[in-house]
């Protein structure tokens, strides 16, 4: 976009990234204290080759509040590794109810960290958008109608300054009313990477 004081039009330059780039770090509800978690990649990995790489890399869920920890390492079959799909408002890994949640013009905003919160401001409150490579995996072009409608700008981006906040919060009272269970996560169609063995 661009800065404050010009007075030319708000700008977003698409540069056809994946939802899997915002999803190498998940905001999500704790399974044990109903605060917010994280869902990371293990410590220790090789650095990524592509973000599709996040598809498939071993996760571990951790809680500040409580202390709660899990694991999570994508199946091996036939010497492929079997990844998830990203989208929905749970988290494909362990599928908790993301933290980042609101509703927002009669449905569900959702985003995973804030990064992703940053992109999607940017692009909803752009007057004029620019770019995108055509690639069936981008993630602007697949935003819902309802998201990108121009008269519903405002109404979008007070739902994202509330996600913005929700980011720098923690307790489990925090938590928003529309952090729960849905069962919305893609249908998987088991994505598969083979790499020569597991991570």
């Amino acid at each position: 976009m661009e800065g404050e004081g010009s007075t030319g039009p708000a700008r977003h330059l698409d540069r056809g990234r994946w939802l899997a780039r915002y999803a190498g770090r998940i905001l999500v509800v704790c399974p044990r204290c109903g605060g917010r978690a994280e869902v990371v990649q293990r410590p220790g990995l090789p650095p990524l080759k592509h973000f599709g790489e996040l598809m498939f890399r071993p996760r571990r869920l951790t809680c500040g509040g409580c202390g709660a920890t899990a694991e999570w390492q994508a199946e091996l079959r036939g010497g492929a590794l079997i990844g998830v799909d990203f989208g929905g408002t749970e988290d494909p890994f362990f599928r908790r109810p993301l933290w980042l949640q609101t509703r927002c013009a009669g449905r569900v905003l959702w985003a995973y960290d804030e990064e992703h919160v940053a992109e999607l401001a940017d692009y909803v409150g752009a007057t004029l958008r620019e770019g995108g490579t055509g690639s069936t995996q981008a993630m602007l072009p697949r935003l819902p109608k309802w998201l990108k409608d121009s008269g519903r700008r405002g109404e979008v981006l007070a739902g994202l300054r509330t996600l913005r906040d929700l980011a720098g919060r923690s307790a489990p009272a925090d938590r928003s009313d529309a952090a729960h269970e849905r069962g919305d996560r893609p249908q998987q169609h088991r994505s598969s990477y083979h790499r020569g063995g597991p991570y």
